[in-house]
C-alpha cells in the first residue's frame, strides 16, 4: 500500500514554514522517563489535526502485516512523518512483539520541513527500527531547504538523501545534516520546486561523484569522503577551501561514530562479566566452607578475600547500571533484555551481587534499605525479570545451586533482626514491642513462602549466617512452645538442603 500525501501550492509558503511556534506531542508511546515530552511543529499539526478524523479511519484500514509506504512533498512530507508516527504507535501498542509479522512503516518524503525538536529526534533515535522508518529527501535547489533549518530548535531525524545535479549524499547524523542542509540553503540558486520524480530517476547513475580530485586522499580516508561528498551537492573546491566545513563535518561524523559504538560495548562485555561472576560464585562456595555465607563473610570483612570482592562489586555494578540505562532508552519489545540471555545474566547478577550492596549498607547503619537504600538498575532488572513469560522453573534436585529469588532477602533478615532488638529493649514502650512483634510474625511468614517454594538458597542455615541468629533469638524469645509453621520447618530443614521436605502435611 502506498498512501501519498499531497497540499496545495499555497500551503507550501516559505513563511508558514517558518513558523517557530512550537505545540506538544500526541505520541505519548514516543516519551520515556529521560524524554518525558517534546514539541512539534504548530503548522504541520494544525494541518495534520485538520484531517485527523479521516486519518483515524485511514489508520484502522492499514494491515502493518503487509508493507506501506507513506510519503509526501512539502508540509504533505511534514504530515506524512506525523502520519507514520501514528502508524509506528499503532504497532507498538498492539499486543504481538515488534519482532513478529508486523512490517515498520516506511515514510519517503521530499523537500519536507523539519517537523520536531532535539527531544523528538532522541525519542525516534533510540529504537533502531523507529528511525529507519524514515527517509527525507531533499534537493540543493529546493528554495523550500531554507525551512529546514529555520529555527535551531528544530533537528532532523531518520536518514537524510541530499540531492544535487551532479549526485546525492546521505546520512543519519543529525549534527550533520543540520550543517549541510544549512549550508545547502546559502548555495541555493533554484527559482522554483525541483522535480523530484527526475531526481529520483537519476539516482542510480549519479549516487558517485565522477572526475573529482581528491589531495591527499590516502592520508585521511574520512576527510576525503566528506569533501567528494560535498563536491557531489555542488559545492566547489574553493567553497570548501574558504571556510572549515570538512573539518567540522569530520569531527561531526567522529563523534556520532563514538557514541553508536558506545552503545555496543557492554555488549561486548557481557562474556568478560561472566568470568566476574564467576570469581564470585568461587568467593560464595569459600565462605560457605567458614560456615558463614558469602553475605556475612563479605558484611563483616575478616578476610583477604573479602576485601577483594569489593572491586569485583565494582566492576559488576557499573556494566549493569550501564546496561539498564541502555535498555531504557529503547522500547521494551525491541530492547536488550526483550533477549533471553542478557534477561537471564542479569536476573543471576542481582541475585548474586544485590546482596553484597545490601551488607554495605546495613554495615554502614542504614536502615529500611528496600525504600530507602535500593539503587534503581536493581529495581528495573527485577521489573524486566518479573514480565519475562519464558522463566525457568526451579530445579529442586539441585537446591545447593539455588540463587535467592528475593534479592532483598537479606534486607529483610537485617529488618528482621532490628525488630527482634527492640523486642528485647528495656526502654521500648508497649505500641513499639507490639510493632516489632506484628514485623517479626510478617517476616515468619515471608520466609516460610519463600522456602515452600523453593525460592530460598540453603546457604542461610550455615551456623554462622545472620539468619540463623535471627532464627535462635527469636525462637528464644517465642519460647519452646512456639508452633508456627517455621518453627516446624525449622526442626528438620536439613531435608531442605536435599530437596525431599515435605510440605504437604503443613
Amino acid at each position: 500500500m502506498i498512501i501519498a500525501f499531497g497540499t496545495p501550492q499555497d500551503r507550501v509558503r516559505p513563511d508558514l514554514l517558518r513558523s517557530s511556534d512550537m505545540m506538544d506531542n500526541p505520541f505519548e508511546f514516543l516519551c520515556y522517563k529521560k524524554i518525558p515530552c517534546f514539541s512539534l511543529n504548530q503548522p504541520a499539526m494544525s494541518l495534520f489535526n485538520d484531517h485527523r478524523q479521516d486519518l483515524g479511519k485511514l489508520k484502522s484500514e492499514i494491515d502493518l502485516q503487509k508493507p506501506v509506504i507513506v510519503t509526501g512533498h512539502g508540509v504533505g512530507g511534514s504530515v506524512a512523518s506525523l502520519f507514520t508516527l501514528w502508524l509506528i504507535g499503532k504497532m507498538v501498542s498492539s499486543d504481538k512483539p515488534m519482532d513478529s509479522s508486523y512490517k515498520p512503516p516506511l515514510c519517503v518524503t521530499f523537500g519536507s520541513p523539519l517537523i520536531g525538536d532535539k527531544h523528538l529526534q532522541e525519542a525516534i533515535s533510540r529504537s533502531g527500527i523507529w528511525n529507519s522508518c524514515f527517509l527525507h529527501v531533499a534537493s540543493h535547489r529546493d528554495p523550500l531547504v531554507s525551512s529546514f533549518i529555520s529555527n535551531d530548535s528544530y533537528r532532523p531525524f531518520g536518514t537524510f538523501l541530499l540531492c544535487s545535479d551532479c549526485g546525492s549524499t546521505c546520512s543519519e547524523n543529525p549534527d550533520s545534516i543540520s550543517r549541510l542542509l544549512k549550508e545547502m540553503s546559502t548555495q541555493n540558486q533554484g527559482p522554483q520546486i525541483p522535480g523530484y520524480g527526475n531526481i529520483v530517476e537519476r539516482l542510480s547513475s549519479k549516487a558517485i561523484c565522477k572526475d573529482s580530485d581528491v589531495p591527499n586522499i590516502t592520508q585521511n580516508l574520512l576527510r576525503a569522503s566528506l569533501a567528494s561528498q560535498l563536491q557531489v551537492l555542488g559545492f566547489s573546491k574553493s567553497d570548501l577551501s574558504q571556510n572549515n566545513l570538512v573539518k567540522d563535518l569530520e569531527r561531526e561524523e567522529l563523534l556520532f561514530t563514538l557514541n553508536k559504538r558506545k552503545l555496543f560495548i557492554p555488549h561486548k562485555k557481557l562474556d568478560e562479566m561472566k568470568t566476574y561472576m564467576a570469581q564470585l560464585e568461587w568467593y560464595k562456595k569459600t565462605c560457605e566452607n567458614r560456615k558463614s555465607g558469602y553475605y556475612d563473610s563479605y558484611k563483616n570483612d575478616r578476610f583477604p578475600s573479602d576485601q577483594d570482592v569489593v572491586m569485583l562489586v565494582k566492576i559488576l555494578n557499573n556494566y549493569w547500571k550501564d546496561m539498564v540505562e541502555e535498555g531504557e532508552k529503547q522500547p521494551q519489545k525491541e530492547g536488550v533484555f526483550s533477549r533471553t540471555r542478557w534477561l537471564y545474566a542479569g536476573t543471576n547478577y542481582r541475585r548474586m551481587v544485590e546482596p553484597l550492596d545490601i551488607a554495605q549498607y546495613y554495615k554502614k547503619g542504614g536502615q529500611d534499605y528496600v525504600n530507602n537504600g535500593r539503587s534503581e538498575h536493581y529495581k528495573q532488572l527485577q521489573k524486566w525479570q518479573e514480565e519475562d513469560k519464558k522463566a525457568k522453573p526451579i530445579n529442586r534436585k539441585n537446591v545447593q545451586s539455588i540463587l535467592t529469588v528475593d534479592s532483598c532477602f537479606w534486607a529483610h533478615v537485617e529488618e528482621a533482626l532490628i525488630s527482634l532488638q527492640k523486642c528485647k529493649a528495656a526502654g521500648s514502650s508497649v505500641a513499639e514491642e507490639q510493632e516489632a512483634t506484628k514485623r517479626l510474625e510478617e517476616f515468619e511468614e515471608y520466609v516460610y513462602g519463600l522456602l515452600r517454594s523453593y525460592k530460598v538458597s540453603p546457604e542461610i542455615f550455615l551456623k554462622e549466617s545472620s539468619y540463623m541468629r535471627w532464627w535462635n533469638d527469636y525462637f528464644r524469645l517465642k519460647g519452646s512452645s512456639h508452633g508456627s509453621q517455621l518453627a516446624s520447618f525449622m526442626k528438620n530443614y536439613a531435608m531442605y538442603e536435599k530437596g525431599e521436605y515435605d510440605f504437604s502435611h503443613e
